[in-house]
């Protein structure tokens, strides 16, 4: 066990030799160290929204599960946002500093995934998320031809979106809004821009989840855009092999990747993240702070 301050909070860490990645030999103390380090962007995409924890106590070839009330032993100082919601009302984990988030590291809680609104307001999301899943033999370099066709109909109507890597297998595309919008909205858009790409072109599009339909293709999860769904937050660890990122791209080397067919240009590790990170800052700020209304569909 070991003592540290944070914050002008006391925390108590452990096993921090323990190993979460037995295939890199990334340990627990690692992931920690990784999460402190990436807080100073992390935390704008993750502190004021509803998060739900996926935790590998025994690291990621043992099981897991994912938590979405924040645990009653938490410090007084990590705060809640309280949401009420069909399944009654739950008290997500505010992680909104680097004292929390340390924390929540400690708890081996490799997976941070959050909601499309924030806590404050639970029924305006602010963004619209296409969440790009390739069925095998597809992978990701089909999901990049998918994601740059998404940004050319995007802005053929004057809005402009962001691309990120899942960490796993696929690519994700957000339409930041960050105005007034409903979920009915943000759902109805995607599902009708999912359905135009797989009518034109239906040999590498798939909107709809059945996997017998899905082989060879991406799936365009139009259906992450709900109330109760969330997707994994920018920057957060995915409890992979190895200790991949959910990791923000630049739309040119979305296409130089394509272009080269170069899919390892589409992966990225922790410590090559925060060497991202060092030398161009956060691809991803627009998310938080651009301003964009859907179009009507009428």
């Amino acid at each position: 066990m070991t003592s540290i301050e944070i914050e002008g909070h006391a925390l108590k860490l452990s096993n921090l030799d323990k190993v979460l990645y037995p295939a890199s030999g990334f340990t627990k103390g690692e992931v920690i160290d990784y999460y402190a380090r990436v807080a100073p962007v992390l935390l704008s995409h993750l502190g004021d929204r509803a998060l739900t924890l996926r935790r590998f106590p025994d690291g990621v070839e043992g099981g897991s599960f994912y938590e979405k009330n924040c645990p009653k032993h938490r410090p007084g100082w990590v705060g809640v946002h309280r949401v009420t919601g069909s399944d009654g009302t739950i008290d997500f984990c505010r992680i909104d500093s680097l004292a929390a988030l340390t924390w929540v590291a400690n708890l081996a809680a490799l997976e941070l995934h959050t909601s499309m609104a924030r806590g404050i307001d639970p029924d305006t999301p602010t963004m619209v998320v296409f969440d790009l899943d390739p069925g095998a033999p597809a992978a990701v370099l089909e999901c990049a031809e998918v994601a740059l066709w998404i940004r050319e109909v995007l802005a053929g109507v004057g809005l402009d979106c962001l691309a990120k890597t899942s960490g796993s297998k696929g690519l994700q595309v957000y339409l930041p809004l960050n105005t007034p919008a409903t979920y009915e909205a943000t759902s109805g858009f995607a599902h009708h821009l999912a359905q135009l790409l797989e009518r034109e072109r239906p040999e590498l599009v798939v909107s709809v989840q059945r996997k017998d339909v899905r082989t060879g293709k991406v799936l365009v999860d139009w259906s992450q855009n709900a109330r109760h769904k969330t997707t994994v937050c920018a920057y957060s660890l995915r409890a992979r092999e190895r200790p991949t990122v959910s990791t923000p791209l630049t739309w040119e080397e979305v296409e130089a990747a394509q272009r080269a067919g170069d899919a390892g240009a589409l992966s990225f590790e922790a410590p090559a993240v925060l060497e991202r990170i060092d030398a161009a800052g956060d691809h991803f700020a627009a998310a938080a702070t651009q301003r964009q209304e859907l179009p009507s569909l009428s």
